[in-house]
C-alpha cells in the first residue's frame, strides 16, 4: 500500500498530529490496463510501420485479394461451363455411336439383301436362256468367307439352271484348293483333304437353283491362291462345269 502525508495538524496538546490516507486498489488496476493497453497500440504502430517501411501496403493487399476472389469465381464458372459442355459432347458422343452403329447394321443388311438379289438375277439369267443347246447347270455365286478357328472357312455358292426349267437337274459338286506353302506350288487339296475325309463330293437336285454353305480347313502353313468348283451332272450329255477364282476370303465382320 502507497501511504502519503497529506497534513500536519496541530493538537490540543502542542504535539504534531500524522495523518496518512491509501490509495484504493481500482486506481492502480485502471493505471496498469492504460499502459498495457498504450503498450500493445505502440507495438502495434511499429508493426504497421516496419510492414509499410518495408513495402506493405494492406489497402494494395486487400484490394489485390478481391481481385483473386473475383478471378476466382469466374474461374469457376467457366469451369462449370466447361463441364457442362463436356457432357453435352459426350451425349453426343454416345449418339453419334448408336448411329454408326445402326448405319453399320444397316448397310450390312443392304449387302445381304444384295447377296440375295444377285443370285436371284443369277437364277432369272439362266432361265431366260432358251436358246441353249444343252441342259444342265451354271455356277451362279461363290464367296469365301472365314471360320472361327485358324485355317477354318465357308464356300458359299449357289447353282442355277442354265436353260428351261422344265424338270430336276441332279449331279455332283466337287471343290479343290490349289496353291503352297512359301511360294512353292503343291498338290491341289480336294474335298476329302478339305472335310478331313468327310466328305469326297456334294450332290446336288435342283430344279431351278441351290445354294451350298461348305465349310473347309486348309492345313497350316498351306497358302490358298485358287479355289475351283466342278460340276458334274448325272445326265450323260452333259458335260462337267469347271470354274476356277482367285482365293479372296471376305473381310472378317
Amino acid at each position: 500500500m502507497i501511504a502519503k502525508i497529506l497534513a500536519h495538524k496541530p493538537s490540543g496538546r502542542g504535539k504534531d498530529s500524522l495523518v496518512v490516507r491509501r490509495h484504493t486498489p481500482i486506481r492502480r488496476l485502471i493505471l496498469m490496463t492504460g499502459i498495457a493497453l498504450v503498450a500493445l497500440f505502440a507495438l502495434y504502430a511499429i508493426y504497421e510501420l516496419g510492414r509499410y517501411d518495408a513495402g506493405y501496403d494492406r489497402l494494395a493487399v486487400a484490394q489485390h485479394r478481391t481481385e483473386l476472389e473475383v478471378q476466382i469465381e469466374r474461374l469457376e464458372k467457366t469451369n462449370h461451363e466447361l463441364r457442362t459442355k463436356l457432357a453435352e459432347l459426350d451425349t453426343i458422343r454416345i449418339g453419334r455411336a448408336r448411329e454408326q452403329a445402326e448405319v453399320a447394321r444397316t448397310i450390312g443388311d443392304l449387302q445381304a439383301q444384295v447377296a440375295r438379289e444377285s443370285q436371284e438375277l443369277a437364277f432369272y439369267r439362266g432361265v431366260v436362256t432358251q436358246g441353249a443347246a444343252e441342259i444342265g447347270v451354271k455356277i451362279g455365286q461363290v464367296r469365301i468367307a472365314p471360320g472361327h478357328k485358324a485355317g477354318q472357312f465357308t464356300v458359299h455358292l449357289a447353282l442355277v439352271r442354265s436353260g428351261r426349267a422344265d424338270n430336276v437337274v441332279a449331279g455332283t459338286l466337287d471343290l479343290s484348293v490349289d496353291g503352297g506353302a512359301e511360294g512353292k506350288s503343291d498338290t491341289p487339296l480336294d474335298l476329302a483333304t478339305l472335310t478331313h475325309g468327310k466328305l469326297h463330293e456334294l450332290p446336288f437336285n435342283f430344279r431351278f437353283y441351290q445354294n451350298f454353305d461348305q465349310e473347309i480347313l486348309i492345313p497350316a502353313g498351306y497358302k490358298p491362291e485358287h479355289l475351283a468348283v466342278e460340276v458334274h451332272s448325272s445326265r450323260k450329255d452333259v458335260s462337267p462345269l469347271v470354274q476356277t477364282i482367285l482365293w479372296s476370303p471376305e473381310p472378317a465382320p
